[in-house]
């Protein structure tokens, strides 16, 4: 354990970023999981509902740091077109 007051204060704000870091990932993985499942069902409604619930998700990754745009931008567009592949509108 750290003996200097800043660092103390620094390893309780990293400790509370990393827990909100992983509560984001962790809605994002299951938004994308669940799109995943959408796909493999096939209905098109579902599958456009979990594809805009997934993309909600990604926005709000980025704007929280936790991704970055690219990165969200990549998964929402590879996303987008699997959904196209399914047959989804």
């Amino acid at each position: 354990m750290a003996n200097i007051k800043s660092q103390i204060k620094r390893i309780k704000t990293n400790e509370k970023a990393r827990l909100r870091n992983k509560s984001v990932s962790s809605s994002i993985k299951t938004a994308v999981r669940k799109f995943r499942d959408a796909i493999t069902s096939g209905d098109s409604s579902t599958i456009t509902a979990e594809l805009r619930t997934a993309s909600q998700a990604l926005d709000v990754a980025v704007q929280k740091g936790v991704l970055h745009k690219n990165a969200a931008a990549n998964k929402k567009s590879s996303m987008a077109k699997a959904a196209a592949k399914a047959g989804a509108r």
